[in-house]
């Protein structure tokens, strides 16, 4: 009841999603980005390989359900919120090389355009929720890989979870080599709230790939063919309807503002230079439910757009060196 007041109050959640700009040091934020840099750059050039036709419009829509799907935060013990962060199923999706520019795409759009998470940090955040989460979730559930459904969806779950952990470490890292925090206080704080954070994760993984495998089994499949233009339908229309029950989210802070509320060193967060869409509302529409819903459909169109559009770009280049080599 009190969550229905708050709506036709016009109130909204404020979705803190990244490392803020002055968390980090700059050397610290420096150096994640050149280690992005290289990942990206990796990620790019194994895609531009293995990409298969099936994958382009999949990148589209595996980018703007992520991106809807961490506007949703969901409670979890101690006043806490988390979201999820998507990495390890784009990977069991698309691979690990396309999730991580799925990854950066969404990331890199949040900061940008609607000023979630530092612009100084950004390398840091991408390199923690995009890079890390899809190489270990990925890993984790190659294991699994080939021994069933059940094993498949149990590989998905520990790897999700895990991808949630390695992230919370590497921010936890971060923090610490940052000299904001000690390490012995920091590393319990963040991976005892990422734990129950992970359960989420590891939950909407297995089942949004329970529905790909009942749906289009096919298309975990190394090699598959078929087109995927049934599903990229269906799945922006998940994508929108998680944009509309957005402001439904959890208000509650989320693990790393909590943890850094909790340290104390939540108020060295910087402000944003400029604002586009600032904290997910549209804002000649203020502070609203609409606003927040309009805002998360803008974002859904532009992250699948831009994914989308790598994609393209990507198969365009391998296919002319393709001709090029045989010409």
């Amino acid at each position: 009841m009190e969550l229905v007041n708050d709506l036709l109050r016009g109130a909204f959640p404020v979705l803190a999603l990244h490392i803020p700009d002055n968390f980090l040091s700059l050397g610290i934020s420096l150096v994640c980005w050149v280690v992005m840099a290289v990942f990206l750059t990796l990620a790019l050039r194994n895609t531009q390989q293995t990409l298969g036709e099936r994958q382009v419009p999949l990148m589209g829509v595996m980018a703007a359900f992520i991106f809807a799907a961490q506007m949703i935060n969901f409670p979890v013990a101690g006043g806490t919120s988390g979201h999820l962060l998507g990495g390890a199923l784009a990977a069991i999706v698309l691979g690990p090389w396309p999730a991580m520019l799925v990854m950066t795409a969404v990331v890199g759009v949040q900061a940008l355009l609607f000023q979630d998470g530092g612009l100084v940090v950004m390398g840091a955040n991408i390199l923690n929720m995009g890079i890390l989460t899809a190489l270990v979730g990925y890993a984790v559930y190659r294991v699994f890989a080939g021994r069933g459904r059940v094993a498949q969806l149990a590989g998905a779950g520990i790897g999700a979870w895990l991808s949630v952990m390695t992230a919370a470490l590497a921010t936890s890292l971060q923090l610490w080599l940052s000299g904001i925090v000690s390490l012995d206080v920091v590393i319990p704080a963040m991976l005892g709230v990422h734990a129950l954070i992970g359960l989420g994760e590891a939950l909407i993984t297995v089942a949004a790939l329970g529905f790909i495998q009942q749906a289009r089994p096919d298309l975990l499949q190394s090699g598959a063919q078929r087109g995927a233009g049934g599903l990229v339908a269906v799945g922006l229309g998940i994508a929108a309807i998680v944009a509309i029950l957005s402001p439904l989210a959890s208000a509650d802070p989320d693990g790393l503002e909590k943890v850094a509320e909790q340290l104390g060193f939540l108020d060295r967060a910087a402000d944003a230079p400029y604002q586009v869409i600032p904290d997910y509302t549209l804002p000649f529409l203020g502070e609203t439910p609409i606003s927040t819903i309009g805002a998360g459909l803008v974002g859904i169109m532009v992250v699948a757009g831009l994914s989308l559009l790598i994609a393209r770009l990507l198969r365009r280049s391998a296919a002319s060196r393709a001709a090029s080599d045989n010409a």
